[in-house]
C-alpha cells in the first residue's frame, strides 16, 4: 500500500517535531552561537540550542538534538562535540578546522494525523512508512498534515564563503543572496525562500530582535518574499536577530495528507558598522 510520492523521516526527528509543534505554537525555537565571525589558529564555537518565550534565553524547553546536521565550508558533514541536553537548553561545540562558513541545522520531517475512533478524538505522530500499520482501519474523520521544520545558524572561520549554504530541496529553506555572516547595522540584505527547492513567493517572515527580556515590546516586523522567493532586511542596529517564516498550503506530497505547513527559522548576527 503506496500512500505517499516522496517523503524522508526519521522516528528521532519525528519526535523532536512533536516537541517543537506544541511548544511553539506559544514559545521560539532557536539555536545560538557563541560567535558567528571567528579566526585564530583553532577556533571554537559553542552553540545552544532552547524553545524558549524570551529571546535568547534558556528559561523553558531544551531544543533535543535529534536531527542535527553541522555542514564545513567544503559542504560534507563536521561532527559536533561535547553534546549535552540539560533542563532548559541543548549545548555542542564545533571545531572549525577549515576555513570558511559551517551552516548548523536542526531539521525534522513526517505527518500528525487526528481522527475519531470509537467516538474518541484521537492523535497520532509519524512517519509515512508507519501511517499505514498505525491509524486503525476503523479511524473517522480522518485529518492528514504534512509537517516540515528547521532551524539554522551559520558561523564563519576567516573569510565567508558559500559551500555549505546550499538548498536541499526539502522543506521550507533560506538562500542567502547576502551571506548571513556578512551583515551590519543601517544595510540592507536579502536573502530567497524556496519550497522543496523551488522559490517561495508571498511568504511572511517575522523578524524580531534579540535582549528581548530586556523590553517592554517585542519590536518585531515583517517583510515579504517577492515572486522570486527574495526578501529584503533592513538592520536597525547591531545584534542577534531571529527570523522565522512558515508555510500552510494544500499542496503535501504525501497522498493520504490533506495540507503541508513547512517553517524555516534562523539566528543571525547583525555587526556594527
Amino acid at each position: 500500500m503506496t500512500l505517499f510520492r516522496s517523503f524522508t523521516a526519521t522516528a528521532a526527528g519525528l519526535a523532536l517535531m512533536a516537541t517543537l509543534t506544541t511548544a511553539a505554537e506559544a514559545h521560539r525555537m532557536w539555536l545560538y552561537p557563541s560567535a558567528t565571525v571567528l579566526s585564530g589558529e583553532d577556533p571554537w564555537v559553542t552553540i545552544d540550542a532552547a524553545i524558549s518565550n524570551d529571546l535568547f534565553y534558556f528559561e523553558h524547553h531544551p531544543l533535543r538534538l535529534e536531527g542535527l546536521v553541522v555542514t564545513g565550508p567544503g559542504g560534507a558533514p563536521v561532527d559536533a562535540q561535547n553534546a549535552a541536553t540539560g533542563r532548559y537548553r541543548s549545548t555542542f561545540d564545533i571545531q572549525l578546522t577549515e576555513p570558511g562558513t559551517y551552516r548548523v541545522a536542526i531539521a525534522s520531517s513526517g505527518l500528525f494525523a487526528s481522527y475519531t475512533i470509537n467516538g474518541e478524538r484521537q492523535r497520532w505522530r509519524g512517519t509515512p512508512e508507519r501511517f499505514a500499520a498505525e491509524i486503525p482501519a476503523g479511524a473517522d474523520n480522518l485529518q492528514v498534515t504534512e509537517l516540515a521544520r528547521r532551524v539554522e545558524a551559520f558561523t564563519t572561520r576567516g573569510a565567508p564563503d558559500t559551500g555549505a549554504l546550499s538548498a536541499q530541496g526539502s522543506g521550507l529553506e533560506l538562500v542567502p543572496v547576502t551571506h548571513p555572516n556578512d551583515l551590519f547595522a543601517g544595510e540592507s540584505a536579502q536573502f530567497q525562500l524556496v519550497l522543496e527547492g523551488q522559490p517561495a513567493a508571498g511568504i511572511e517572515v517575522e523578524i524580531v530582535p534579540g535582549g528581548s527580556r530586556y523590553r517592554d515590546q517585542v519590536g518585531d516586523w515583517t517583510v515579504s518574499t517577492d515572486a522570486q522567493g527574495i526578501f529584503t532586511v533592513i538592520w536597525p542596529e547591531a545584534g542577534m536577530y531571529w527570523l522565522e517564516a512558515s508555510v500552510n498550503d494544500d499542496n503535501p506530497s504525501f497522498e493520504g495528507a490533506t495540507n503541508r505547513r513547512a517553517t524555516y527559522v534562523a539566528t543571525l548576527e547583525v555587526l556594527p558598522q
